[in-house]
């Protein structure tokens, strides 16, 4: 299926009064319009179906669905990119870096981490650069760098962890503390004693919101 057809595809199975629900969760910052996730991946599955036969990563396909006027349009970018993510190279984090700082919110944000954890893992010395970007002025890049380890279970690069937690123990950004103590809780599930230790030895520290969200899984 060609990017057109599916894109009119999706236009015809728009709902207007679910777009602005929509809408509204997202504080009325982006267009619907207004299909919902599993409905908006049946729509896009052909498409992407076709998109996985071919060969690397078409970024003038994933930008011209990124700047297309309706929000769902920079989800199946996402759904794209974390098909293909297995063939991202280091010279990739430069376009994902762009699109984490355009039009961004936690939706869009959530779902490239997971492409930006994929690289970082492949290529560790992209580390440095994730310790860069907890570094930032900009929120988004922090909250990457904070939570693209999600997962990793025994892969987890504790020291790195530590570090960019400790460059934003002073952040009173919810998006931040929130995704320090989703990263935790993450890891908890695997290594709960380092968690444990890692909240006592800061707990002055840290955020309540990060304690609160770290310690969920702690008995």
């Amino acid at each position: 299926m060609r990017i057109e057809k599916m894109m009119a595809e999706l236009v015809q199975h728009q709902n207007a009064s679910q777009a602005v629900q929509m809408e509204k969760y997202m504080r009325n910052q982006f267009a619907f319009l207004g299909i919902q996730s599993k409905k908006r991946r049946a729509l896009s599955r052909a498409f992407l179906n076709n998109e996985k036969k071919n060969k690397g990563i078409n970024w003038n396909l994933v930008y011209f669905m990124w700047n297309q006027p309706y929000r769902e349009y920079s989800y199946i970018a996402c759904d794209y990119l974390l098909m293909k993510k297995s063939l991202l190279v280091p010279d990739d984090l430069q376009h994902l870096k762009k699109l984490i700082t355009s039009h961004s919110w936690w939706d869009t944000v959530d779902n490239l981490d997971k492409a930006v954890g994929e690289l970082t893992l492949a290529y560790p010395e992209l580390n440095s650069v994730m310790l860069k970007w907890s570094q930032s002025d900009n929120l988004w890049l922090k909250r990457v760098a904070i939570n693209h380890q999600r997962g990793r279970k025994t892969e987890m690069d504790t020291v790195l962890l530590r570090d960019i937690i400790l460059n934003n123990l002073d952040s009173d950004e919810f998006f931040i503390n929130k995704a320090i103590g989703w990263i935790l809780r993450d890891y908890s599930k695997t290594n709960p004693e380092w968690v444990l230790t890692f909240l006592e030895q800061h707990k002055k520290q840290l955020h309540p919101l990060s304690i609160k969200e770290g310690s969920r899984y702690l008995s």
